[in-house]
């Protein structure tokens, strides 16, 4: 079995003596990995990077099996990141996010989220959208078009904590010290504040600890409180 394709590279961990498992989104195959002969080499180690561009050929006699990648640098972005502590964050967000994802099930959309996210300036904005999706592909999607008290579609302010569905102004009133706040731009209204994006990022938080950190007693990743900070800073 054989097969080749352009990756974003989102993990590398230590296997053996000298090689490395790599984790990478690939195109038209979803997050794949495979054994890195010699991974742990002086001449792989800039290329081995989390969010670089690569291309891969995976090798392996079984499809099931977990094969062996042979590597070729396409965009390294790590010296740029390293540089930058907001996109270094954002880019390591973005990384530990693709993980949560099931292998070898395509999922284009988000890998071009993603490099947007890591090959432009850091945006509060589009991050919030990007885990909005993540957590939709994972079947734990928000719905957001409609009250789910009332059904109407307007005026939409905050999102039940438990069903993740979005909740009117006038239905919300009595319950809003335990909703969370919807900001209008995830509904399709206006541009985003400072504190819009931070309820936004707090908003994604709550599901992706509900349903992933707590759920699989795993930390929140280190970078995201700090990063939220930094994009936030008025």
């Amino acid at each position: 079995m054989e097969w080749t394709g352009e990756a974003l590279l989102i993990g590398v961990r230590r296997h053996g003596e000298a090689g490395v498992i790599a984790e990478a989104m690939v195109v038209g195959r979803g997050r794949c990995l495979g054994l890195v002969r010699g991974g742990r080499s002086s001449r792989l180690a800039a290329t081995l990077q989390p969010g670089n561009s690569v291309q891969l050929t995976w090798r392996a006699r079984l499809e099931g099996h977990l094969g062996v990648f042979t590597i070729e640098l396409l965009e390294a972005r790590a010296a740029d990141l390293i540089a930058d502590r907001t996109r270094l964050y954002l880019s390591q967000l973005v990384c530990e996010h693709l993980r949560l994802l099931p292998e070898r099930e395509p999922q284009d959309r988000l890998l071009g989220m993603a490099l947007g996210l890591i090959d432009h300036p850091p945006d509060g904005v589009e991050l919030a959208r990007f885990e909005l999706a993540l957590l939709d592909e994972l079947g734990f999607g928000l719905d957001l078009t409609s009250c789910a008290a009332t059904g109407v579609v307007e005026d939409l302010t905050h999102v039940s904590p438990r069903s993740g569905r979005a909740v009117s102004r006038s239905a919300a009133e009595p319950y809003k010290d335990r909703l969370l706040r919807l900001p209008s731009f995830l509904a399709g209204r206006g541009n985003a504040s400072p504190d819009d994006i931070r309820d936004a990022l707090r908003l994604t938080a709550h599901f992706l600890d509900m349903h992933f950190w707590t759920a699989h007693k795993a930390e929140r990743p280190p970078t995201r409180e700090p990063l939220v900070d930094l994009l936030t800073h008025d």
